[in-house]
């Protein structure tokens, strides 16, 4: 257990009770909503118990309810549970006790239609954290890059050489190659033909496959000649510490000895004290000569490439006896033989996905254990960095001087930093705590061993399935299944959708619990009784936390699979992030709910008082037409809910046919509950002439809600704005 692997998977195995953004302003809404709905059924109650005590209620034969002295215990106890019975029917849709599952619906409904677009979604509420992410960590290799890597540059000497140098080259110094290449080698080929490479099929790391396919493409490697001729009488493998191996082999047709060095340039340059030129002639490797070479390591690092170098000495039989008593294999005055340029392939869409994430005010970090010079170029092809970015001002740092950094500042310098270069696992997981100290949301993109403890530490973590370990997979939330690096982008804009419809539901949630409120109080207050029964209450609740929120749901951008498409999607991935500050309830959210619940109060109310005289009708009719008119309200608001802000909000309804469906059901189910179902809901039937009348009335909110989307409302939360004027009034 105080292995480091042991300690990494026990990091990774604990489990995490931290809300995402979005839980916990549900948790802060539906606590302030339900105690503000208690307090004011509190009053309710109290007002309900004066008006009846002071005798100010009177009974069907418009008779004082309650006389002092003369009424009796019963109907003292009678009357005190309706008035209780009144106001639990207030609390009964005040009380978001639905919301939870109606969220819920939302999330499985969407994370149904993501799973279909290429990604897993290991957690329900992954890809709404993902929507609200303010910054994203992403690891290189595999995630930015393919994992796949190429040979494009080949220096013998001080000079790059062409594909056909073979030709001209000596059969000697081809050899040598060949045999620094095959022997020094933790890869494999299979089916190998030196006439033939496109039937050969290699294995190993990225970067062994690389050599060994540029070794049969372009040094026409022999692998039956040398395993024939080299007989390996040790090997080192590669070190991570010093990134380098060596071998020592015999040549078996000439017995003479022979060691071969391959690694990280600048290390192996280090070991040598010659080298072979363009013509295959030995050179004293001297200050000069070593300044040039360094030059042309750094000219190769600078623009992308992983630089190996290969380093041969021929030893005497001595060495073999030398070996067996120092048990280690000569690296001192080398001759250098080579210089090869990988370059790691980008995947295709991370461009796009990146200046996607930046157009959505998301900031891109780079973080990889690769040198300064390799993560700089990649950043800046895959345009993480910009033209201006470098270390002076602290968009690049390392690894070693991130840690250097006092633990107080790190939080101020880690919002400058784009890449952070030989970094190691422990770097990723102080990277993340620090961002989340300040306050980000952070998502990290990775795949590898060493991106496990950030996966796990962040709010989001996703990994690419297809090349990804299997820990990495189960340390992370999302797994993309296709390893497109743009359906990261994808992610970001469907989280970005589910929390707009969250909102959508929200609105028009308060809505109905705002005037049934309204609606009750004051009819409660003014008259001791309510127009609206439990009953109907916990229908208008189910249409509202059940099919409302499916219906809301569905109005996803689920029709075309690039964010450009649609009018919608831009609209949805320009805006800045949410991240922990912004408020659920938006000042325009605020505007809309209110007008809709001001004038839902004010007909419903005229329908109360004057509903009998204007429709010469009964109580109960007229009781029918108030509670039809409440839930079409409803049902007319869903469409003003779709479009939070825009003002035309039918545009792209006709192709959610899934919502007009919902809305054809939910009318259906209502016109069965009145004229079917009148017993059990205390209706009446309506004629056809009340039921136009029903329309008519609730049909008024569309052209209400275009006039009230046109007064404009200041970006600052109200809250911020009642702070700032207390701040004022008290100074």
């Amino acid at each position: 257990m105080n292995t480091k692997w042991a300690k990494m998977m026990s990091s990774i195995n604990c489990g995490s009770s931290e809300q995402t953004p979005l839980q916990a302003r549900l948790n802060e809404l539906t606590s302030s909503i339900s105690k503000v709905g208690l307090l004011i059924n509190f009053l309710v109650l109290v007002v309900l118990l004066i008006l009846y005590f002071t005798g100010k209620n009177q009974d069907a034969n418009r008779k004082q309810e309650f006389v002092p002295g003369q009424t009796m215990g019963d109907n003292i106890m009678n009357s005190v549970g309706g008035k209780i019975a009144a106001t639990v029917t207030i609390i009964s849709v005040m009380i978001p006790e639905g919301s939870p599952i109606a969220v819920t619906l939302i999330l499985a409904y969407s994370m149904k239609s993501l799973m279909g677009d290429g990604a897993m979604v290991r957690k329900l509420w992954a890809c709404e954290t993902m929507g609200s992410a303010t910054t994203i960590c992403i690891d290189k290799t595999g995630t930015l890059t393919e994992n796949q890597m190429i040979v494009t540059k080949f220096w013998v000497g001080q000079d790059t050489v062409a594909e056909n140098w073979c030709s001209s080259a000596s059969k000697f110094f081809v050899d040598l190659i060949w045999d620094g290449v095959a022997s020094n080698s933790e890869g494999s080929v299979y089916n190998a033909k030196p006439s033939s490479e496109s039937v050969c099929r290699f294995s190993g790391s990225p970067t062994e496959k690389a050599i060994l396919s540029w070794a049969f493409s372009q040094v026409s490697m022999d692998m039956e000649k040398i395993k024939k001729r080299c007989k390996l009488i040790q090997g080192e493998v590669f070190d991570s510490r010093k990134k380098t191996s060596g071998v020592l082999i015999m040549n078996i047709m000439d017995g003479t000895v022979h060691v071969h060095w391959k690694g990280v340039a600048q290390t192996i340059l280090a070991m040598c004290s010659s080298f072979y030129n363009r013509s295959g002639m030995e050179k004293d490797l001297n200050k000069d000569e070593r300044k040039k070479f360094e030059q042309i390591i750094q000219g190769m690092e600078a623009s992308g490439l992983r630089c190996i170098a290969f380093a041969h000495k021929k030893v005497c039989t001595e060495a073999i006896e030398e070996r067996n008593y120092r048990n280690k294999i000569q690296e001192d005055s080398l001759t250098l033989l080579g210089l090869v340029g990988i370059k790691e392939l980008c995947r295709p869409g991370v461009n796009c996905a990146v200046k996607a994430f930046q157009n959505a005010g998301v900031n891109i970090k780079m973080i990889t254990a690769d040198n300064e010079f390799t993560a700089k170029a990649i950043a800046k092809e895959c345009g993480i960095l910009r033209p201006e970015d470098d270390a002076s001002n602290g968009a690049i740092v390392t690894g070693t001087g991130f840690r250097k950094i006092p633990r107080e500042k790190r939080p101020e310098e880690v919002e400058k930093i784009r890449v952070m270069a030989r970094s190691s696992s422990s770097d990723k997981l102080f990277m993340v705590q620090c961002l989340k100290q300040k306050g980000h949301v952070v998502a990290v993109i990775g795949d590898g061993m060493d991106n496990i403890p950030a996966l796990k530490e962040a709010h989001i973590g996703v990994s690419m399935g297809i090349q990804g370990i299997e820990v990495a997979k189960e340390s992370s939330d999302i797994v993309i299944n296709s390893d497109n690096f743009f359906s990261v982008a994808e992610v970001l804009r469907w989280g970005r959708c589910i929390y707009d419809n969250i909102q959508k539901f929200i609105q028009f949630k308060l809505t109905v619990n705002i005037a049934a409120l309204l609606i009750n109080f004051v009819a409660a207050t003014s008259s001791g009784d309510v127009p609206l029964t439990a009953i109907q209450l916990l229908w208008v609740n189910l249409i509202v936390d059940t099919l409302g929120a499916f219906a809301l749901s569905t109005d996803l951008p689920t029709d075309l699979p690039t964010y450009q498409s649609t009018e919608q999607t831009k609209e949805v991935m320009n805006k800045p992030p949410v991240g922990w500050t912004e408020p659920l309830i938006t000042n325009i959210m605020w505007r809309n709910l209110v007008g809709q619940a001001i004038y839902q109060v004010a007909v419903l109310l005229t329908l109360q008082v004057k509903g009998e005289s204007i429709f010469r009708v009964d109580e109960v009719v007229n009781r029918t037409m108030i509670f039809n008119a409440f839930v079409l309200c409803q049902v007319f608001n869903e469409f003003n809910a779709r479009k939070l802000a825009r003002m035309n909000i039918f545009k792209g309804i006709h192709k959610n046919k899934l919502f007009l469906g919902i809305i054809f059901m939910t009318v259906a189910l209502q016109v069965g509950m009145v004229e079917f179902l009148k017993r059990f809901m205390v209706t009446k039937r309506l004629s056809w002439g009340q039921w136009g009348a029903c329309f008519g009335i609730v049909a008024a909110s569309w052209p209400i809600a275009w006039v009230i989307k046109c007064i404009p409302v200041p970006h600052t939360p109200i809250s911020q704005l009642i702070e700032k004027i207390i701040q004022r009034n008290s100074n």
